[in-house]
């Protein structure tokens, strides 16, 4: 068996909160998670926005940096980035390799009575890749939820909590304050956070938390200036004035899409200022980040437009629903499928006004939902609306451009990567 069948045969594990396993882990490799500095991310959405923007502004300061993100959309190599860079097929496979020989170790002594989860041990690698790697600081996001999720053995310098929606609830608790507080379960003993903009709900419980351990809490919007601009001849696909507490950045560019992104970048902005990154590296930081599959545009030669985006749940749908009703131009046909532990209603509720049709598919994921079931459930939130099943993504696609010349895809990160997959082809 190949190291990467190996890994991705852990898949059906499924989900497994605690953190014994990869404790037990980092420990027998020598916690490799200690060799470098961390900044860990969590927040329902634009956590991965704010992780990509920090470490390139890192990376823009001169330090080594590194990155580690789930899910992948295409390659699990995504996951992995060091200074801008995925790692190299065989770092990754040396990695998975010796990190199985110490999983098996522990399993046969019984330190391990389970086996592992893919993700323990993707983040294992990871740890593992960035301290051969000799990474100076890494970015670590958070996969689900924070107080009991894999990446939080790490004792970071600085944290961040970028948003607080409904997602997940079945793990994460069902009000925001809930999951505001499995969130905030990331906050250390004396390592400041940076806090984006929350309800007062999921901010007390975040508050609470801190004060208990003697973490300094930057609410990230305090005393902050943040003025969408409209767009010159830069190109940037959003500029903003801002102005922070430490300096006036005046007018920069964003090399992100929607006005979403500019909270994602007051969060990392305060993160970065809090490691003493110079403001230039900040500004070119913000100017050259880059995030695939979030508001991502992608026009053909023969004048179609397809718009990659990975709205999967309530608040993630509606900042594509507002950016969508911005656009000029006919509404879009949307080609989407979703898992079915989603809150589809919510999602399509939010979508399904700004579209001018539906295309449903299956996602190529095992938790993902019927495509008729989908369908019926639009058809009773919009019932005018046209409604196409398909029996795959290439369909889906197929279908969606025989309705309109401009097409979204959305629902699903899994989709997303199936349709890159298919314009890759």
């Amino acid at each position: 068996m190949d190291q990467l069948s190996y890994l991705f045969g852990l898949e059906p594990i499924g989900i497994k909160f605690g953190l014994e396993n990869i404790a037990a882990i980092v420990a027998s490799l020598g916690h490799p998670e200690r060799a470098f500095r961390t900044i860990h991310v969590a927040g329902t959405n634009g956590k991965g926005s704010v992780t990509a923007m920090v470490d390139t502004a890192l990376g823009a300061a001169g330090q080594r940096s590194a990155r580690y993100t789930s899910p992948h959309l295409i390659d699990i190599r995504e996951r992995f980035v060091i200074e801008g860079q995925r790692v190299g097929a065989e770092a990754l496979d040396r990695a998975i390799a010796d990190v199985r020989v110490h999983i098996d170790a522990l399993r046969a002594a019984g330190t391990l009575d389970v086996q592992p989860t893919f993700f323990e041990v993707t983040t294992a690698i990871a740890f593992e890749l960035f301290r051969r790697a000799g990474v100076d600081i890494a970015v670590i996001e958070v996969g689900l939820g924070g107080r009991l999720d894999a990446t939080n053995v790490v004792t970071p310098v600085a944290a961040a909590i970028t948003s607080i929606a409904f997602d997940h609830e079945q793990y994460l608790g069902r009000s925001l304050r809930e999951i505001a507080a499995e969130k905030a379960g990331i906050i250390k003993s004396g390592v400041p956070v940076v806090v984006g903009d929350v309800t007062a709900d999921a901010g007390e419980a975040i508050a609470r938390v801190a004060r208990e351990r003697g973490a300094p809490l930057v609410r990230a919007w305090d005393g902050v200036e943040a003025v969408r601009l409209k767009p010159d001849a830069t190109g940037a696909l959003t500029r903003l004035r801002l102005r922070t507490p430490a300096h006036d950045y005046g007018d920069i560019d964003l090399a992100l899409a929607g006005a979403h992104q500019i909270g994602n970048a007051v969060v990392a902005v305060r993160v970065l200022e809090l490691l003493g990154v110079p403001p230039a590296a900040i500004v070119e930081g913000l100017a050259r980040v880059s995030w695939p599959g979030r508001l991502d545009a992608r026009r053909f030669p023969d004048g179609r437009e397809m718009l990659l985006d990975a709205a999967h749940n309530p608040a993630g749908a509606a900042a594509l629903a507002s950016y969508l009703e911005e656009q000029a131009g006919e509404r879009p046909a949307l080609v989407f499928s979703a898992m079915r532990d989603k809150d589809v209603d919510a999602v399509l509720r939010a979508l399904l006004p700004v579209v001018a049709a539906l295309v449903v598919t299956r996602a190529s994921n095992p938790r993902a939902a019927d495509p008729s079931a989908l369908a019926e459930r639009a058809r009773a939130i919009e019932p005018a609306l046209p409604v196409v099943i398909a029996s795959s993504p290439r369909a889906a696609l197929e279908a969606a451009w025989r309705l309109s010349p401009r097409i979204v895809v959305a629902g699903s990160i899994f989709l997303l990567g199936d349709v890159m997959r298919e314009m890759d082809q």
